[in-house]
């Protein structure tokens, strides 16, 4: 049944989805392919997608879990505690934790200071030095963000699934 409740965990399960997939085709494919090319061809690289990804349509979704995931399980309670509750609850604190505050605490901080690294003045010891600072640790923080946003996706298609409380 199409309740204002189902409505918003078809949209909590579709951009959880959204999200989780960026973060997977990154992981398996752009981070592959980024560890081939040179170091200044890097850091340009990760400079120029870093500011493209901020955008309406990503921070709209990224953000936008931030409260849907929460609504979604708050949408959800009932005495005794659903199942489905517990599921999406389970999702919202992996989210916030493992890809929220991961990004905000981990990544957006390699990000800006990549951001302020000079490139076109840096000479090629400081490129090298700038892409060791960098790569490693972004890209264990994004594995981080991969998997717990899998994880929430998995949780809320679980939930989805399961009866709801009657």
């Amino acid at each position: 049944m199409i309740t204002p409740a189902n409505l918003v965990l078809i949209l909590t399960a579709t951009v959880t989805a959204l999200i989780a997939g960026l973060f997977f085709a990154w992981s398996c494919s752009v981070t592959p392919g980024l560890a081939r090319i040179p170091d200044t061809m890097y850091i340009a690289a990760m400079q120029a997608m870093n500011r493209a990804i901020l955008n309406p349509v990503f921070l709209i979704c990224f953000a936008g879990n931030v409260a849907l995931l929460p609504l979604s399980a708050w949408l959800f309670y009932s005495t005794p505690v659903s199942t489905r509750f517990i599921l999406l609850a389970a999702a919202a604190v992996v989210y916030l934790a493992g890809v929220f505050a991961v990004t905000i605490f981990g990544n957006v901080p390699l990000n800006e200071s990549l951001d302020a690294f000079a490139l076109h003045t840096a000479t090629p010891g400081e490129i090298a030095a700038q892409r060791l600072a960098f790569e490693k640790p972004w890209n264990t923080l994004n594995m981080i963000r991969t998997v717990a946003s899998t994880v929430s996706v998995v949780l809320v298609i679980i939930a989805c699934m399961s009866k709801p409380a009657e």
